[in-house]
């Protein structure tokens, strides 16, 4: 597992990769105490995601294209998160949204899990998905999610 972080005007970074894709990303407003970088591995994944998720944050980005190792979860989060990835940059679905994509449309509660797993938050933009009757929950917290979300044009909340 290879590691990489850093920081941008407002947020701060790390990104981590095995060596068949990116596994996970975690973003803060407080700074990551942690050596910059553990290696540089030769496959790219960290940079090419580094460079990607600041095409996204400065607005030249609206999708990601980058491999992804998510062998840790479960079929049904996968499931979730495939479907998550087919929500356009500007849009929002809710949780039935997804529970109904993935043919369980009474397993809403249980996407709202599988999206709290997220290992790589918006990469896998679980921020386009909102309760019916709100902004539901957010595993980085509701003030980044607006923040990501009003990136995207949508005032949601």
């Amino acid at each position: 597992m290879e590691k990489l972080n850093w920081s941008s005007k407002e947020w701060h970074f790390s990104l981590t990769c095995s060596e068949q894709g990116l596994t996970s990303l975690d973003i803060s407003c407080e700074p990551i105490i942690a050596p910059k970088r553990n290696h540089c591995p030769a496959n790219g994944f960290l940079e090419q995601g580094r460079k990607q998720i600041e095409e996204f944050l400065a607005g030249k980005r609206k999708a990601f294209d980058l491999p992804l190792d998510l062998k840790e979860l479960t079929k049904f989060q996968l499931g979730v998160l495939q479907a998550l990835a087919e929500i356009p940059f500007g849009e929002t679905k809710t949780y039935g949204d997804l529970a109904r994509a993935i043919n369980n449309p009474k397993a809403v509660r249980a996407v709202g899990g599988a999206l709290g797993k997220n290992p790589l938050p918006l990469i896998l933009p679980c921020h386009r998905v909102l309760a019916s009757n709100g902004p539901g929950g957010f595993s980085l917290g509701l003030e980044m999610k607006r923040q990501f979300l009003k990136m995207e044009g949508i005032e949601a909340f």
